[in-house]
């Protein structure tokens, strides 16, 4: 419920408050619609569902006090920043409205129609001023993940502050030391914000905490896909809380999602199942779901399959590994530490990239997966190009694949669900067969 109240902070972050209304109240019934019609779902989902209720409104004036405290807010697109550097100095490092089509036409009348949804998306939240967490950031952080965004990046430093991260396409030692200055100079910058010394402790601290919330989402991982009888979510709900851990305060949402996973684990000892047994389980590979994008996930599990794990940067790629900071006795030691991690992420905007082929393969294994779908967004091409390496791979192995390529609009919902409809009976044929 938005109230005059939050009506006077958007209007202090020049926001468009009657276009933002619109926005939260269609966002809330699509939620309602996706979420609230499962049946047998955890009673802790209520917290994400409330905190996805007051995305724009309680959580907006949370960072306006982070704000007040002179403490940094840095939005971003990607899972390269070092959010750890952020949350060190008390700071909030948050994912951008980036997920509807209701902002692209608008983003059109400065960018090319044929790149990115994600990209456009997010522009057109800019230009139309509708999206608080924008609004609210110091600064926006961007890398040079791919085309499309290194040229942004450009045209949105026109309307917001930016910080550009060059992220190497390589691994090899000369690429490690040009990212090892980028972050070093991130942090930098994130001092020259806050106005606030980055110390080995405050560091420390900051990874810390972001590994803990990263532990609890491989807490969630586990439980929702190591059982092959018995899935406690589904894979919607682990999706929104996914999401929801790019934009909550770190601390209360690895409570919150400890929680969960205290309910799930009960489940599991009780065989409590969201799916019937011999549901076709599956995983996703590809591009990130940033929200409200839960068209895909919605299809899927309305067409009698669920999904047990994404293989994305709002998935497994982002919570995957940990900062290892048992040996470091300097800031530059975490650093070097920081470094390890974030270049353990397979994105595939990195050649050559076969690590990603060989923990996609692991993963269907110990996850004992039926199939994979790879979803790319439409003129993703890093991902859309890496797909015909994944697949030579996965169908080399005799895993079920399917490719799904699309944007926010839910215009091919018909298409896409026949398609997985059908894939879905060829992987019961299989198993009968």
């Amino acid at each position: 419920m938005v109230s005059e109240q939050h009506i006077k902070m958007w209007e202090s972050l020049d926001i468009n408050t009657e276009l933002l209304s619109k926005m939260v109240s269609a966002a809330v019934k699509r939620h309602e619609d996706v979420f609230k019609t499962q049946s047998n779902r955890p009673s802790s989902m209520d917290y994400f569902d409330d905190f996805w209720a007051n995305l724009q409104t309680g959580r907006i004036e949370e960072l306006q006090e982070v704000k007040k405290a002179k403490k940094p807010l840095v939005g971003t697109f990607c899972i390269f920043v070092p959010e750890e550097s952020v949350t060190a100095l008390g700071g909030a490092c948050y994912g951008l409205c980036s997920g509807s089509p209701a902002s692209i036409p608008e983003a059109e009348k400065e960018l090319p129609r044929n790149i990115c949804p994600l990209i456009k998306s997010a522009h057109g939240f800019k230009l139309l001023k509708a999206c608080g967490y924008t609004q609210s950031a110091d600064f926006i952080y961007g890398e040079t993940t791919c085309e499309a965004k290194k040229k942004t990046w450009e045209i949105l430093s026109k309307h917001h502050p930016i910080h550009v991260m060059q992220i190497p396409q390589k691994k090899d030692k000369k690429s490690l030391e040009l990212w090892k200055k980028e972050i070093e100079e991130f942090n930098e910058h994130i001092e020259e914000v806050s106005g606030e010394e980055l110390t080995f402790n405050k560091l420390k601290d900051g990874i810390e905490t972001v590994n803990s919330k990263r532990d609890a989402l491989k807490r969630l991982d586990k439980l929702r896909g190591f059982y092959p009888d018995i899935m406690p979510i589904s894979g919607k709900d682990a999706l929104l809380a996914m999401q929801i851990s790019f934009v909550d305060e770190p601390k209360r949402f690895t409570q919150k999602l400890h929680e969960l996973c205290d309910e799930l684990e009960a489940r599991v000892e009780q065989k409590v199942s969201v799916f019937e047994k011999d549901v076709p389980r599956l995983i996703i590979l590809g591009t990130p779901f940033a929200a409200p994008n839960w068209k895909l996930h919605d299809i899927v599990e309305t067409s009698g399959a669920a999904i047990i794990n994404e293989e994305s940067c709002i998935g497994h790629r982002y919570y995957k590994d940990n900062i290892d900071t048992s040996s470091a006795t300097s800031k530059e030691e975490l650093v070097d530490k920081m470094l390890e991690r974030y270049a353990d992420i397979d994105c595939a905007c990195f050649t050559p990239n076969e690590a990603r082929i060989e923990k996609i393969k692991k993963m269907i294994e110990e996850r004992k997966a039926d199939g994979v779908i790879y979803y790319t967004l439409a003129f993703c091409h890093t991902y859309n190009v890496e797909s015909f390496l994944v697949s030579s791979a996965l169908k080399e192995a005799g895993v079920p694949f399917l490719a799904i390529e699309s944007d926010y609009s839910p215009e091919d919902a018909g298409q896409i669900k026949t398609r997985i409809e059908a894939f879905l009976e060829s992987i019961k044929n299989k198993k009968v067969g």
